[in-house]
């Protein structure tokens, strides 16, 4: 029963990830709190661009340090999860102006990223995809093939892995269908943050 509750925890945290971000992107300028939307900037000598680009990474950052310290005076995922629900509600309905919003979205996300890191006594990331796929294979490597005598680092069952890597992709497809069905699609992931809340 664990196991099933740490599951579901697991797969909505991913969905509300990818329903965030895909919002953003379509919403707010097709950029989201990634290095990769700042160096293209650079790359193509747009540096004030480049630099608009690169708070979104502030935030998330700033995000994942509030959530660690509400975590050591607290000890509960909750209350992260929480501000997260809060600011994703607030960015669905208010209007900050797109660079403002984008904001606060990187930094409830960055809040979910440092607030639930591991799911059955496995580590894995709710909010990045790609760290997921590469897991994803080592573990099946090392399932149909195992290195007898090696010692490598233990890898999340890849049921886990899988899971998470399909809520972000349904939560992803989901939010962009949010976008042109609600006029508040960021609603939807603050409400299944509750949700997980209510499973802590």
């Amino acid at each position: 029963m664990i196991a099933i509750r740490s599951n579901l925890q697991a797969a909505l945290l991913t969905i509300v990830a990818g329903m965030a971000d895909a919002v953003g992107y379509i919403s707010l300028g097709g950029i989201f709190a990634a290095n990769m939307t700042a160096g293209i900037a650079v790359a193509e000598g747009q540096y004030a661009l480049a630099g608009r680009r690169f708070m979104p990474l502030i935030a998330f950052f700033l995000g994942a340090l509030l959530a660690r310290l509400l975590l050591r005076l607290l000890r509960k995922p909750s209350a992260p999860l929480l501000l997260e629900a809060a600011l994703l509600a607030l960015a669905g309905f208010v209007t900050l102006g797109t660079e403002a919003e984008l904001m606060v979205v990187s930094l409830a996300i960055g809040l979910q990223a440092s607030a639930i890191t591991h799911f059955g006594g496995s580590a894995v990331s709710t909010v990045v995809v790609t760290s997921t796929l590469a897991r994803m294979a080592d573990a099946t490597l090392d399932r149909l093939s195992p290195a007898p005598g090696r010692h490598l680092p233990s890898i999340a069952k890849p049921s886990l892995l899988a899971l998470t890597w399909l809520g972000y992709l349904l939560g992803a497809l989901t939010g962009a269908l949010l976008v042109a069905a609600m006029p508040w699609p960021l609603l939807v992931p603050a409400c299944l943050l509750v949700i997980v809340v209510t499973t802590l």
